[in-house]
């Protein structure tokens, strides 16, 4: 399943609070639910205006799907082709 990141842009989204956070993760959870097997969310980093969100899904088109229902913006969607770290070097 291919793996790719969602850029959110969020004004605010580094000052939420841990319960807001919350709501907003259960909320994707819960589209997350409704759009049966072919999507997962992996985790997300919150920066001070964006969150950056790593997903595996069947195809960008169940991604685009996720945020317009959760009412999230997508941003940017890239897929994932690799990674690499610092054992890479090696």
């Amino acid at each position: 399943m291919p793996k790719y990141v969602i850029e959110r842009e969020i004004p605010g989204a580094g000052t939420f609070s841990s319960e807001d956070l919350k709501n907003i993760s259960q909320k994707s959870c819960g589209v997350l639910d409704q759009l049966g097997t072919g999507i997962q969310w992996i985790h997300s980093y919150v920066t001070g205006d964006k969150i950056y969100c790593v997903y595996r899904a069947d195809n960008e088109e169940l991604v685009r799907r996720h945020g317009e229902q959760g009412g999230f913006p997508a941003n940017s969607i890239a897929e994932i082709y690799t990674t690499i770290e610092p054992a890479t070097a090696e």
